[in-house]
């Protein structure tokens, strides 16, 4: 397992270890595509791969509950890591492209539109913002297809054409399955091709775990009930067919003692005009010359429980890997990453984000190791 630094964090594996090499380790592996650099992530020969994201099954939790996932943790070996942040939009394109988050653009669950004060919510999109303009890169789904690959995502029909779709998985054969058994038919139809890579998406772990927590026995049903899924997938599928897990982050409970609401504390909001990312991993654009003064404040006042970069200590730290020009202005002028089980709030901006109990998008072992289970 990767160790983490002496600030409790997990560096992002890329280019070796993270979500974003596994399209290009199994297009190596179908034998359609010279992987190039050396990696970590060698798989086994196949005709045919299946792809199964878990939307929140980090490592660690799937480690901690082993005993509810039997045949997924009969798999366990060592980890892989998500990308920075370590929330669904960033890790679900990082997959989709191949690229690193400063390189894709989608650098957190909202981020600024440059230019304007407007969030960009990339779960949930803008109709004024064109995917393809945000994200211009070819993905690699869409060049495993120009090498050959027949290439389907599967996943709910209420995701058809959307702006998180189009950016980051451009290219494949969309068949919208909103049932378990809907899932696994489609995945076992599309992995007949040869050579294909069927992508197959599970997000209701992830909402389990938001919703009441990891903590809850209503995630550990639903563990239990991803791991049934994978096992039944596992056994309808042929032989010559490779199945792979992983997931896109792992999950964080936040008790209320461990949140910080930035509308409820003098002076956090000082020299903010807007405050973007998520309550893990927070995004602060500032005004013109209050960088500084805002980054000496939160430091101030959040202390130990995370940590507070300025966009340029961010990108020497390299955790969203090399920046493209268009991208810097999305990423906050200062971010702040959270310790521990720490969690930054605002009334005002994220009511919603109060409810929710299991939480992600920090860089912590909990929430950046992601399994990659080969069966």
């Amino acid at each position: 397992m990767a160790t983490p630094s002496p600030n409790g964090f997990v560096a992002p594996a890329y280019g070796s270890r993270s979500l974003g090499d596994l399209v290009p380790a199994v297009g190596a592996a179908l034998g359609v595509v010279d992987r190039g650099a050396p990696s970590d992530l060698v798989l086994p020969y196949a005709p045919a791969y299946v792809v199964f994201l878990v939307d929140g099954l980090g490592q660690v939790l799937l480690e901690r509950y082993a005993h509810a996932a039997p045949f997924l943790a009969s798999l366990l070996g060592r980890p892989g890591t998500a990308g920075v942040p370590s929330t669904t939009a960033t890790s679900l394109t990082s997959l989709g492209t191949a690229l690193l988050p400063g390189q894709h653009g989608l650098v957190g669950f909202t981020a600024r539109i440059p230019g304007t004060d407007k969030l960009l919510n990339h779960l949930f999109w803008d109709k004024s913002v064109d995917p393809v303009v945000w994200q211009p890169h070819p993905t690699a789904f869409s060049r495993l297809v120009a090498a050959g690959v027949h290439v389907t995502a599967v996943n709910k029909r209420e995701f058809v054409g959307s702006g998180l779709t189009v950016a980051a998985h451009r290219g494949a054969e969309y068949v919208g399955a909103d049932k378990v058994g809907e899932r696994i038919a489609a995945a076992i139809t599309a992995s007949a091709q040869r050579p294909s890579l069927t992508y197959l998406y599970d997000g209701d772990l992830d909402w389990t775990g938001h919703r009441y927590g990891v903590a809850s026995t209503a995630w550990l049903q639903q563990l239990a009930m991803v791991d049934a899924a994978a096992e039944q997938l596992r056994e309808a599928l042929p032989a010559s067919v490779r199945l792979v897990v992983v997931a896109d982050h792992g999950m964080v409970d936040s008790p209320v003692s461990s949140r910080i609401d930035v509308d409820e504390v003098a002076g956090l909001r000082d020299g903010v005009v807007l405050l973007g990312g998520e309550a893990r991993f927070r995004h602060l654009y500032c005004r013109r010359g209050a960088v500084d003064d805002v980054a000496a404040t939160w430091r101030e006042v959040l202390g130990d429980r995370a940590r507070v970069l300025t966009r340029d200590e961010v990108v020497g730290e390299g955790w969203l890997g090399q920046v493209a020009p268009d991208v810097r202005p999305r990423i906050g002028d200062v971010m702040v990453a959270c310790r521990g089980d720490h969690a930054v709030m605002s009334t005002r901006d994220f009511e919603y984000e109060k409810s929710l109990v299991g939480l992600h998008g920090s860089l912590t072992p909990d929430e950046m190791l992601i399994p990659i289970l080969i069966a």
